[in-house]
């Protein structure tokens, strides 16, 4: 269905949300039992992992086995908040502020992994570069779509010149 023909709610009935509730889709099996060990960025982890998605979302996972990589929207759940908005990172020894860096320890604790799919079947779905602690809480699940998400970045701040495979 397009997105004009679906229900909404009517623009002048808009209120800005003053808190904002996510139900989990899923859960997120990995390797990683304890916070030692995990690769601190998808991109650098080998690691094979389980998305399991609850009963009544399965019927969402049609035509996903077709996509090779997709979005992976995931809450940190054991991050207590508040947290400081500043913090040191793995890749450097200055605080940086929370929105500069790809700390867990965020006023709204959501990770975000781009997920290599190796499989799809009985509503769960094989997973490759798993950076996220075991039993995790899934949010959702987006394609990656490379004409639409790459991007060529011109500048990357204080991480320049400071990337190297680390683990937490």
């Amino acid at each position: 269905m397009e997105i004009m023909k679906r229900e909404v709610i009517d623009l002048k009935d808009r209120k800005f949300p003053e808190q904002v509730c996510f139900k989990p889709i899923g859960i997120i099996h990995t390797e990683f039992k304890t916070l030692k060990g995990i690769p601190i960025q998808f991109g650098q982890s080998e690691s094979k992992g389980t998305i399991e998605i609850f009963p009544e979302y399965i019927p969402a996972l049609k035509d996903l086995d077709d996509f090779s990589h997709a979005y992976c929207l995931y809450l940190f759940d054991i991050v207590k908040l508040p947290v400081p908005l500043q913090s040191k990172p793995f890749l450097d020894d200055k605080e940086h502020g929370v929105f500069a860096i790809r700390t867990p320890f965020r006023p709204n604790p959501i990770g975000l992994s781009i997920f290599e799919i190796k499989s799809i079947e009985n509503g769960k779905v094989i997973v490759k570069n798993v950076d996220v602690l075991d039993k995790t809480p899934l949010l959702d699940i987006k394609p990656y779509i490379p004409q639409f998400d790459a991007r060529d970045a011109k500048k990357i701040g204080w991480v320049q010149g400071k990337i190297k495979t680390k683990l937490s």
